[in-house]
């Protein structure tokens, strides 16, 4: 290519016109891809040619070479990519003179904003900087010459390369240790809302890393899909820096519509399904070669040591255990016996699968692929030993997950259960999920093998954990879909008509248990009534309770609490006294606590309010007695209009995060209320306000202070609203966008009162918008279920009019209005 520019040096002109067609080039509809990716190279490496040549007939260096190392060696160069460049020469030039040379070999990339690593070395100091810094040996590996001396060049990769194959016994093991280092650090790529496409574990430095193990002669990764994976996560990034026009590899939630578009992808689904799909080839291989590199160097120092070949293989006479019928454990793999006749026997995939599992060994690459291509497709529905090995595989713990991800990388899962395909890889934007569907799906059956124990119907459990999310994607509510396509799914693995019929209803209620028990009060007949009509009987609601701990457990951290649990169990047990014939009565009001009796009477005796602060603990974590989870704020005072608008907007001011609350007024009885004085409203009702609570950051603000602000709103003196305001303005002017909230009116939800949920992103001062709107549209709060989940906020009230009676059907819908309303405002 010819320059036809100038480029200004620290030392005058130097020839090119790479600016201009750099800009080209990237603004250019076409080429994508590969292509792009090369063009840019060979345009940048004629400019650094040009650049070269120019300097060493200025400087008078011989003796010199211009090498590309690194990714830029490889020709992989996305728009905003760092130039890894090293200046080789033999020593024979003075010091000054390779200097000058480099001056003006840098000097014209930083005038242009292009991001450059660079060093200048001998080939003896290159080799002794690889020795003691293994990131500078894999950039040599891929050290490419672009100007100068080649004959240099390609003696210092032959050393390099030497050093490394001689190296690898104890090379290998670091960069092994660093991956393992770096996944910790950034995560599993597969997984990831918000992705970084280099560094996370399946991303591009993974597959940089098997190029040099392959490079070691010690093992070689899977092949298969491998340089696909590679270019599906360079197109990414390169659509990313094109998108952004910065040197990113996090592919920010902000950004993925704008990546995919630029992909000519639909949607950012689309785009995250193809980098998640990209990222499982790269850390399937990524795991397979690192099983393999151990085991070949395991035997490398058992035995003298042979000639290093490549690929490494397996020695004929290596020790084998049988597992199962046609599988035997070889090398910590659970491999196909000689014997085996994958043709012959279409159970084969999941006896070894469970074999595997079941002995905590991974499922060799070699015999998963032989079962891929050789085996038969199950009949449909399966004989009855297909169904019990997938119960088997499901049962056996954490180590079903690797052995699951070695099946679905060969295609074995779709084939058998064609339903799997539609979750497979699928991302789930909620930031309280951990995993995507089909690993969530995979997780919560992890989990549920921990409470078999627990239930009557293992196998119902099991089957029902791993489709309980199979619905997701598809238009419509996902259990109610969900639940078409579990019915038909279990009959398809050969479960009767009842038995498919159970599983479908434990995915068509899957969420009951939780919702009801954290958005609902269970004081109400009518909430017990609701889910036993649900459930049916008392063995579906025995798995349903153990399906929804799973679920919850494999869901991520902000799901499940001993506080959610003491809720459901709460919940299981009242609903299981209504399957047994024995139906809820209105309760009577319920006596308080002896610590709730105290401070309802001191509210009473002070006029109020009065404050206690508690921490929780649960069991269950590491050794050493229960761990702290939070604190519980009790907060009593006589009952009396914008009382609990008031507190909730204290908490928010001294910076409270509420992750869950309860509201109750409570009329305490003659005996306790004798003799002291009325409330405002002129009876002896004290509302008990039980908060969980989290400081934002810091320390939890005194008592003292909590209790002199909230007497402060409860006079009118501290203006929450301003306050609060001005803190929702701050956050705005720093691009804080929330989504539309909504409030709507539960139906047949209490005869008592009327149930108002409200579901909104999680702000300071939400708590307090939504109450006060309550109480402005005159309505009477009788209790608030509170629950956080990551960013979401799921918020139930139960209101009354002013006489205690529910809202009647256009009113209920007016008060939902006004506080979607308030909200948006």
């Amino acid at each position: 290519m010819t320059s036809t520019g100038t480029t200004t040096g620290p030392t005058g002109p130097e020839p090119g016109g790479y600016p201009a067609a750099r800009l080209r080039l990237l603004r250019a509809a076409a080429p994508t891809g590969p292509p792009r990716r090369a063009a840019l190279a060979a345009l940048t490496d004629d400019w650094l040619t040009a650049l070269f040549t120019a300097a060493t007939a200025r400087t008078g260096v011989h003796g010199a070479a211009l090498v590309a190392v690194g990714g830029y060696g490889r020709g992989e160069l996305s728009p905003r990519s760092d130039l890894d460049l090293l200046l080789l020469h033999d020593g024979s030039a003075a010091p000054t003179a390779v200097a000058a040379l480099a001056d003006r070999l840098w000097y014209p990339v930083w005038d242009l904003g292009i991001a450059l690593d660079h060093c200048v070395r001998t080939p003896a100091e290159a080799r002794r900087a690889a020795g003691a810094d293994l990131r500078v040996q894999l950039g040599l590996l891929d050290a490419r010459p672009l100007a100068g001396d080649a004959g240099l060049v390609a003696a210092l990769r032959t050393a390099v390369l030497a050093d490394w194959r001689d190296q690898a016994p104890h090379r290998l093991p670091a960069l092994d240790a660093l991956c393992r280092e770096r996944a910790e650090r950034h995560g599993e790529l597969r997984f990831l809302l918000e992705p970084d496409l280099k560094e996370a574990h399946g991303g591009l430095r993974d597959a940089t890393a098997l190029r040099a193990v392959a490079a070691s002669w010690i093992a070689d990764a899977p092949r298969e899909g491998l340089a696909d994976a590679r270019r599906v996560l360079l197109d990414a990034r390169d659509a990313l820096h094109l998108t952004t026009g910065r040197a990113t590899d996090r592919l920010a939630l902000q950004e993925q519509d704008q990546v995919a578009t630029a992909l000519g992808l639909p949607d950012a689904d689309t785009l995250l399904r193809r980098v998640y799909g990209a990222a499982r080839t790269v850390s399937y291989a990524a795991d397979v070669t690192w099983r393999e590199v151990g085991r070949v160097l395991r035997a490398r120092s058992a035995r003298p040591r042979p000639r290093a070949v490549p690929g490494g293989g397996r020695t004929s006479g290596t020790p084998r255990t049988p597992l199962a019928d046609g599988v035997v454990e070889a090398d910590g793999e659970a491999v196909l016996a000689r014997t085996a006749r994958p043709g012959h026997d279409p159970v084969l995939w999941l006896r070894a699968a469970a074999a595997a599992a079941r002995s905590g060994l991974p499922l060799s690459r070699h015999a998963v692929r032989r079962l891929a291509a050789a085996g038969r497709p199950l009949p449909v529905p399966w004989p009855a030993e297909a169904r019990e090995q997938l119960v088997t595989l499901l049962g056996a713990g954490g180590a079903t997950v690797r052995v699951w991800e070695a099946l679905e990388t060969e295609g074995l899962i779709t084939r058998s259960l064609p339903a799997w395909e539609h979750v497979h890889c699928r991302p789930q934007r909620n930031p309280v999920h951990t995993w995507t569907v089909d690993r969530h799906l995979i997780e919560t059956a992890v989990r549920a093998s921990a409470l078999t124990r627990r239930v009557h119907r293992p196998d119902l459990l099991l089957i029902a954990a791993l489709l309980h999310d199979i619905g997701k994607g598809r238009p419509g509510d996902h259990a109610a879909t969900g639940a078409a396509i579990a019915r038909e799914t279990a009959a398809r693995i050969g479960f009767d008509r009842p038995d498919a019929d159970v599983v479908a209803a434990l995915v068509r209620h899957h969420l009951l248990l939780v919702e009801a028990a954290t958005r609902r009060d269970l004081d109400d007949p009518a909430t017990v009534r609701l889910v036993a009509e649900a459930v049916g009987d008392a063995t579906t609601l025995e798995l349903l309770h153990a399906l929804t701990e799973a679920d919850a457990l494999a869901t991520g951290p902000a799901a499940w609490s001993a506080w959610r649990a003491a809720l459901v169990a709460d919940l299981v047990r009242r609903v299981a006294a209504v399957l047994a014939g024995r139906a809820p009565r209105e309760p009577e009001p319920a006596a308080p606590g002896a610590e709730q009796e105290r401070l309802a009477v001191e509210a009473l005796r002070t006029g109020g309010p009065v404050l206690a602060l508690r921490t929780r603990t649960e069991h269950g974590g590491p050794p050493g007695g229960p761990e702290p989870v939070g604190v519980e704020l009790r907060i009593a005072l006589p009952e009396r209009p914008g009382a609990l608008p008031a507190a909730a907007g204290v908490l928010a001011l001294h910076r409270l995060t509420v992750r869950s609350a309860e509201l109750r007024a409570v009329e305490l009885p003659a005996d306790l209320s004798a003799g002291l004085p009325a409330g405002p409203g002129g009876s002896a009702d004290v509302l008990l306000l039980s908060w969980r609570v989290a400081a934002e950051y810091g320390s939890l603000p005194r008592t003292d202070r909590l209790r002199a602000d909230l007497v402060r709103a409860l006079d009118g003196t501290l203006d929450i609203p301003a306050r609060l305001a001005e803190r929702e303005a701050a956050a705005r002017r720093r691009g804080v966008r929330a989504p539309s909230p909504r409030a709507t009116v539960a139906k047949a939800g209490s005869r008592r009162a009327t149930v108002i949920e409200v579901r909104a992103q999680d702000a300071p001062g939400l708590l307090h918008r939504i109450v006060r709107a309550l109480e402005g549209r005159g309505v009477r709060v009788r209790s608030a279920h509170v629950s956080t989940l990551g960013a979401d906020a799921v918020d139930t009230f139960y209101v009354t009019d002013p006489d205690g009676k529910p809202l009647p059907g256009e009113r209920a819908l007016a008060v939902a209005g006004a506080v979607e309303a308030a909200l948006r405002a």
